[in-house]
């Protein structure tokens, strides 16, 4: 079981089951200051009786519930601003026979402040008995406003992935003036895995052909995968088209994560934006949005592109109908040709946990010695020149260490993570 500001997850009947369900949904009501929260499950087989069970919880703690049935996370966290407090069904991109819980405060996913108060136990005094009411979100029609209407009607493919993004994602092109096609509807009918950033989306791939893009999600719609002429785009591309739609909206002010491509970057500052660089993880990226007002930004490495405005959490299917708006524009073509100059390569190494902290301090020092410029914030990262960077950071929840870096120069790129893989590995050997 994994226990993360990301939320519970684990394999629902082995090492996370319904007693482990009551005990954090009952920590998490000590925080619910509202006595209201709204409760959303994705599409995964084990995912009614958990949010049964959840709501039960919820009420006998005084605390009325406001279920909006199978739903994608964003809608979630749309419809929490509302009430207070939210908890989303589901374990993300994650195995079907996996779960969880995703929990909201205030529209915004928990911080390390407030996890151990779910994760360890808390008394909960006596109360009355909370209800529970059905609702629907206003969730297409408040991103329609964002986004406006699309003219030309572009033909696009969604592959909902057996997903809860289905009826959403459709519904919001369409409403904006798309011609939508759908496949993977279901999810025992499906052509591929949860997770269409692993997945090579083959099916998806080859409709693209005769259309202007594709979309994919994972089960819960917060993860968006673009593909285009029959080939996926990276994460930062799909992140940097959400920024470029951001600066036509007039946006100035972002925040990136440390691993997000300086094509981006580049791309905001000649537009006359201002870029502030946060910790890697969605949960980091929207802590410093608030502390700096900021107004739009994400994490390359998950194409978790955020607008505060709208949602404090990564955005797939708003983003899907924000670049289908722009398809026709000038902006589009721009910012594809702009990131098609550098080169990003994301790699993990296999690391006892225990070894992580001597590992990256070496690193760090043999860095410190090579380079003049080495931000130490999460992990340690290396700006080699103008376009060229190396991160280094350890995994919070896994047995590895996770090398990202990128450069105008695919044979300098290639090189540069050779290297610091190796530099890894040696110093692994060494202390182990």
């Amino acid at each position: 079981m994994k226990k993360t500001i990301s939320g519970i997850r684990g394999i629902f009947g082995d090492d996370l089951d319904l007693k482990d369900i009551i005990e954090f949904t009952n920590n998490f009501s000590v925080l619910i200051k509202s006595k209201k929260c709204v409760v959303g499950r994705d599409t995964r087989p084990s995912g009614k009786i958990i949010q049964e069970t959840v709501s039960a919880v919820l009420m006998k703690n005084g605390i009325d519930v406001f279920d909006l049935g199978m739903v994608p996370t964003p809608v979630v966290f749309r419809e929490s601003r509302k009430y207070g407090a939210g908890i989303i069904i589901s374990s993300s991109h994650n195995p079907i026979e996996w779960n969880g819980m995703k929990f909201i405060l205030e529209g915004r996913g928990i911080n390390e402040g407030e996890l151990p108060s779910i994760i360890n136990h808390q008394k909960i005094l006596k109360s009355k008995i909370g209800q529970i009411k059905k609702i629907k979100s206003t969730y297409v029609e408040d991103a329609r406003k964002i986004i406006g209407n699309v003219t030309n009607s572009p033909k696009i493919i969604i592959d909902n992935g057996g997903g809860a993004a289905k009826y959403f994602a459709e519904n919001l092109l369409e409403c904006i003036g798309c011609n939508v096609e759908m496949i993977n509807q279901e999810l025992l009918d499906c052509s591929r895995g949860p997770d269409p950033t692993s997945d090579e989306l083959v099916e998806l791939s080859n409709a693209t052909n005769n259309k202007e893009i594709g979309f994919a999600f994972d089960l819960d719609g917060d993860r968006l995968v673009v593909v285009r002429n029959g080939k996926k785009q990276s994460p930062d591309v799909t992140l940097g088209l959400g920024v470029a739609k951001s600066l036509e909206l007039g946006y100035k002010k972002f925040v990136l994560s440390l691993d997000t491509s300086v094509s981006i970057e580049k791309f905001i500052k000649e537009k006359g934006g201002i870029v502030v660089r946060s910790k890697v993880g969605e949960a980091n990226v929207i802590e410093d949005m608030i502390k700096n007002n900021s107004q739009a930004g994400g994490e390359g490495s998950s194409a978790g592109f955020i607008l505060p405005e709208f949602n404090y959490c990564r955005e797939g299917i708003l983003t899907s109908g924000l670049i289908s708006s722009m398809l026709k524009n000038p902006e589009f073509s721009e910012i594809i040709n702009y990131m098609e100059n550098y080169f990003q390569i994301r790699e993990i190494i296999r690391v006892n946990t225990k070894f992580h902290d001597k590992i990256i301090e070496n690193i760090k020092n043999n860095l410190l010695k090579k380079y003049s410029e080495v931000d130490t914030r999460d992990g340690v990262k290396a700006i080699i020149d103008e376009d060229t960077w190396i991160l280094i950071r350890k995994s919070n929840t896994e047995d590895i260490i996770r090398i990202s870096g990128e450069s105008n120069n695919e044979e300098k790129c290639k090189n540069i993570i050779k290297d610091t893989t190796q530099m890894v590995k040696e110093n692994y050997d060494k202390i182990r």
